[in-house]
């Protein structure tokens, strides 16, 4: 199988490489595509050295498969060039996650909705992903009314240029800034621009994806902030439910859910961290309590890597279940 990664040179696409790797993704072929200036640069992959393309040259080698981490715009111009060839695209960018003619897939919660006429696949916001994939299996036994989440998200989600920022400020160095003020020993709480409704386009992701893949009713409000942290997102969470339910039936559906790891026990202090998430597929999930406040609501603390299960992993196992679905050639 061609298997092209677009934006194989950035930091998700580096991320992306290595999970290939890790889960023996059945490729014949790596087609590593990056911009214009790293075209016919060397890129190692499996110990096997492959040559950096550019867009145009990787669509005309028809790949079956094309996993794009590059940028919105790249992919609103690009994905369906490779798509008229019959590649099927798995985007990482938001560029078709709310097209209504488009798939917004986590595989464990509704990867069973995949057809052989989806030939542009969007992958779901890194915080949207670890959010879902604990809120799914509650959803379905005890239905949610309203969601309330405040994350705590990792400098990786905006890219090297923001792990360049934190390390020169560490070390007491000027340098380009990726955000408008100083990161390190600091919170920011913007990720992404501000839309005319005060919120941030990385809140109303939270919001309109969730509505998309998990289910229209349910109401979400966010709050989006930035923290000097490298290992992954952070998410405090409040869940209303429209029926009661027990903490132990709820710990009991967390750990029975594929890609869930329940990391709660206070009297050993166990709880999830981006330090112990950090390299891991798995979501965590911890600090499960009654929001004594009102009635059917629950508190829970939520921690993933966001380069892996909140892009690079979910994209991958999409690929994997489309294989399973007999939608790509296996080897």
């Amino acid at each position: 199988m061609k298997v092209a990664v677009v934006g194989a040179t950035g930091m998700v696409g580096n991320v992306m490489l290595k999970v290939l790797r890790e889960q023996n993704f059945p490729i014949t072929e790596l087609i590593p595509v990056a911009s214009e200036k790293s075209v016919g640069n060397k890129l190692d992959f499996g110990g096997l050295q492959f040559t950096v393309v550019g867009l145009a040259t990787a669509v005309e080698m028809k790949p079956d498969v094309a996993i794009f981490s590059a940028g919105g715009e790249t992919s609103l111009e690009w994905a369906p060039k490779f798509a008229a060839v019959g590649t099927t695209v798995i985007d990482n960018s938001s560029a078709w996650r709310m097209d209504p003619t488009k798939k917004l897939v986590v595989p464990e919660i509704n990867g069973n909705l995949l057809t052989k006429d989806d030939k542009i696949i969007a992958n779901p916001n890194c915080s949207t992903i670890q959010l879902l994939l604990a809120l799914a299996p509650l959803h379905k036994a005890y239905k949610i009314k309203r969601v309330v989440v405040s994350t705590y998200q990792s400098i990786t989600g905006t890219g090297v240029k923001a792990v360049q920022q934190m390390e020169n400020e560490r070390e007491g160095i000027s340098g380009e800034m990726a955000y408008k003020y100083p990161i390190d020993k600091n919170c920011i709480p913007q990720c992404d621009s501000f839309l005319d409704n005060g919120y941030t386009k990385e809140e109303m992701k939270l919001t309109n994806e969730t509505k998309k893949i998990l289910d229209p009713t349910i109401h979400v409000t966010a709050t989006a902030v930035r923290v000097p942290v490298v290992g992954g997102h952070s998410e405090a969470v409040n869940v209303e439910f429209e029926n009661d339910f027990d903490l132990s039936d709820v710990r009991r559906l967390l750990h029975e859910q594929s890609g869930i790891t329940l990391k709660d026990d206070p009297t050993t202090f166990s709880y999830p961290m981006p330090k112990y998430a950090e390299g891991k597929d798995d979501v965590f999930v911890g600090r499960l309590r009654r929001d004594e406040s009102q009635a059917n609501t629950l508190n829970m603390w939520i921690v993933a890597d966001n380069l892996r299960k909140g892009a690079a992993t979910n994209a991958v196992q999409i690929g994997k279940l489309l294989i399973e679905k007999g939608l790509l050639p296996s080897i």
